[in-house]
């Protein structure tokens, strides 16, 4: 690579001319902040010989940063970003900042950005399910010496939004230009492979081959029930603070409710995660996601694309979550997803409170069950299952097999079919991909006693080199 170049670049054909004409023309985005920020005149470690070039990129940094943003994903231009972050921010009626930096807008509920979907356009705001789907409330509990709590969110201290608004976390332009590209923001990374998981004692399964869909760049360590007609999946899921290796990482914790062929299927999606690429920062925060095709065009985290409809005031998808579990007590999030089965709308309840659904509309297979329901942990990277692995960690980054104090679980695993009543799942089977990496552990501790699924690891170990 050289740092001087006569020639245009296609990779940034949107930079400032004054930068062209100076032969500043770097294709790396890590050589030309380094030359922006260095004292030094001369990288010629680098291969580079930019002195000619620090004045010229100095005096257009702000411009630079400001009418165009170069990287391998592609351009985003000041135009392409506004009209952006015009269609994510709606006009509030309240702003609350909070203690922890972010933003949230109160906005009219019938503005959210939901109504901008093109098949909701004529869409009736329901404020509450039209069927009653028995709900069961989630209890804390002492297991051991160590104290079970419920968690709640940071803005929540700072505030709270007016009846008839709803909580919603800004997003800015650092935001937008940490994307892979415009389009890609908010979304999970797309295509799928299916894999058959086989009968391997250490993925846990029973007997029997189980189909399973597996993602590339993924992994994945889950307690499942399969071939049934669900219309509900709950459980209390354990809140850490895992380890994030690069930015273009993340880990979850959730509950997926799924229909639909196998590498295009149907998901609604919630629990926590730590996305740095997509919220700036490391916190563990509150998630809902939805796709109809295995992520590979349609579908976001919370708010960052039309389709879910919020209804609640109290609670904000994308806003950190705390307190963090410690080895002295440990807290939860009871996270519950159920069918309206008279609108085909899926709802979203967390902590035993409504927050919003995900219309019927939005679906071919979900308006009328779901055929799989998962609870666990995912990473992505694209170093999983390849080494050197990732050393991004899942749940609470100690793998299953610590048990309760130090690894993440989720209890109060439950599911609702048409008898309506909550109910755990039986058969289940659990899965791990990379069981030397993350692992799980359905852990029955005696007679009489309900199976708590334990799941995580740290990533990169001796055992996952």
């Amino acid at each position: 690579m050289t740092g001087r170049d006569t020639g245009s670049s296609p990779s940034c054909a949107g930079c400032p001319d004054a930068v062209h004409q100076a032969g500043c023309i770097f294709t790396d985005n890590q050589f030309l902040a380094l030359a922006i920020r260095s004292p030094l005149n001369d990288f010629s470690e680098f291969g580079l010989v930019i002195s000619d070039c620090k004045d010229a990129m100095r005096s257009h940094v702000s411009v630079l940063s400001t009418r165009v943003h170069c990287e391998a994903g592609g351009e985003k231009t000041e135009e392409e970003i506004n009209m952006k972050l015009k269609l994510f921010n709606k006009p509030a009626v309240k702003t609350i900042k909070s203690e922890d930096g972010d933003i949230i807008d109160c906005v009219d509920i019938y503005k959210q950005p939901a109504f901008d979907h093109p098949a909701l356009k004529n869409h009736t705001l329901q404020m509450r399910p039209s069927s009653d789907v028995l709900t069961e409330t989630s209890t804390t509990a002492k297991n051991k010496t160590y104290e079970v709590v419920q968690a709640f969110q940071t803005w929540q201290k700072s505030g709270t939004c007016p009846n008839g608004t709803i909580p919603i976390r800004r997003i800015h332009r650092e935001d937008l230009l940490r994307a892979a590209s415009l389009d890609q923001f908010g979304r999970k990374y797309p295509n799928s492979r299916n894999q058959t998981a086989t009968q391997d004692p250490n993925a846990h399964l029973g007997k029997k081959a189980v189909s399973v869909v597996s993602l590339p760049n993924r992994s994945s360590a889950v307690l499942f029930a399969y071939a049934y007609n669900f219309i509900g999946a709950s459980g209390d899921i354990n809140v850490w603070n895992p380890h994030v290796q690069a930015q273009g990482e993340y880990t979850t914790a959730q509950i997926w409710a799924k229909a639909g062929p196998g590498d295009t299927f149907e998901s609604v999606e919630a629990g926590w995660v730590v996305h740095p690429a997509l919220f700036g920062d490391t916190r563990t925060r509150l998630f809902a996601y939805w796709t109809v095709d295995g992520y590979r065009n349609t579908g976001c985290f919370d708010l960052t694309c039309t389709g879910f409809v919020q209804t609640s005031s109290e609670i904000a998808l994308g806003l950190a979550i705390e307190p963090i579990s410690s080895f002295q007590y440990q807290t939860v999030i009871n996270v519950y997803m159920f069918l309206d089965v008279t609108t085909g709308s899926w709802w979203l309840h967390v902590n035993n409170k409504p927050v919003g659904y995900w219309p019927g509309k939005l679906f071919s297979f979900l308006t009328y069950s779901a055929i799989a329901v998962e609870w666990g942990g995912d990473v992505y990277s694209q170093n999983v299952r390849k080494t050197p692995h990732t050393m991004t960690a899942m749940g609470s980054g100690y793998a299953a097999e610590e048990l309760f104090g130090l690894a993440c679980f989720i209890n109060n695993v439950r599911i609702v079919d048409f008898s309506k009543s909550p109910k755990y799942p039986n058969p289940v089977n659990v899965f791990a991909d990379e069981y030397r990496c993350y692992s799980a552990i359905n852990y029955i501790e005696g007679n009489g006693v309900e199976p708590v699924f334990f799941f995580g690891g740290p990533g990169q170990t001796y055992t996952c080199p």
